[in-house]
């Protein structure tokens, strides 16, 4: 496959598993008519992946779009250490044509709080007034994007570009899929309590390797023994959102939220307000996203490699 071609399925399964549904395409005009109001001057800034791409943490951070691709190597972070290891695999006689990150890197990295605008759909799909949804997380998205603007975006994508080793991220995609995923399961299986949620998230392979490795799916609020109510799956959106939704997610009906990880403040708000939390693991949940992308790719032909914390469980 080319390159291109590669960053395209991408996009097109981040979409299919995108909670927000149609809004997709109406995000994508709004960003096709901002685009077309700009001055000329000003069109020259203007990411042009916008016009297709909702995900602004999902981009071809190297390489030609048109250059072949028979072998990935595929892992949760790519920093340094992994170009340089896609490179000595080389030198040892394993052709690496494309290095494929979860995390975000270079500019994918800088747009990251940009995606957390799907946060604001899912609390409006959740019952949450559109209005006060948006209220909520303006101030988590302005403090999520201070933080990355002093940061060392370009490092790793320097690597890439200094070793000619092709480089993308895909990262709300991935996590998009895992939203979809565990979303399809729980309506199936219907948990009662919530200790019925470890029990299915332990059947999923992804999660039953972090328990043997001490990381598995942890109740950190609540008990097993607790009814699970309405859950609510929140593993998509680019980062933590605002401690301030869990108030609203109470007020419409949510009982247990299933999550990647949870800082401090987010859970004493989610125990102020009686929310059941499961944190199913960080590196489980976005191996359990990129197995779903890469088990596409490898039906396409391609062949796939694993580091950096991707748990390889093909489907």
């Amino acid at each position: 496959m080319k390159l291109k071609e590669i960053y395209e399925l991408i996009v097109k399964l981040g979409k299919t598993a995108d909670p927000r549904g149609e809004e997709v395409v109406q995000f994508i005009e709004q960003k096709k008519s901002e685009y077309n109001e700009l001055k000329d001057e000003d069109k020259k800034y203007f990411d042009q992946d916008k016009l297709f791409n909702p995900y602004s943490d999902t981009r071809i951070l190297y390489g030609a779009q048109d250059r072949e691709v028979k072998t990935i190597l595929a892992g949760i972070d790519i920093e340094t250490g992994e170009i340089l290891l896609a490179d000595r695999l080389r030198e040892k006689g394993t052709d690496i044509d494309l290095v494929l990150s979860h995390h975000p890197e270079g500019k994918a990295l800088a747009g990251l709080y940009e995606v957390m605008e799907l946060q604001e759909d899912m609390l409006y799909n959740l019952g949450v007034p559109i209005n006060v949804a948006q209220g909520i997380l303006s101030s988590r998205i302005s403090e999520v994007h201070r933080s990355l603007l002093p940061l060392n975006h370009n490092r790793t994508v320097d690597a890439a570009r200094i070793l000619d080793i092709p480089l993308l991220c895909a990262h709300t995609p991935a996590d998009n899929q895992v939203q979809l995923f565990l979303e399809n399961l729980f309506k199936a299986k219907e948990p009662r309590y919530v200790g019925d949620i470890i029990k299915i998230l332990l059947e999923i392979p992804e999660y039953e390797a972090a328990a043997h490795l001490g990381v598995g799916p942890k109740i950190i609020a609540g008990s097993e023994k607790k009814k699970a109510g309405k859950i609510f799956v929140d593993m998509t959106g680019g980062t933590s959102g605002s401690e301030k939704s869990y108030e609203k997610l109470a007020d419409a009906g949510i009982g247990t939220i299933v999550s990647m990880h949870m800082g401090d403040k987010h859970k004493k708000e989610a125990e102020k307000h009686h929310i059941n939390v499961i944190i199913a693991g960080h590196m489980a949940s976005d191996s359990l996203g990129m197995n779903l992308i890469l088990d596409e790719l490898e039906n396409k032909g391609l062949k796939i490699i694993t580091c950096s914390g991707l748990v390889r469980i093909k489907r």
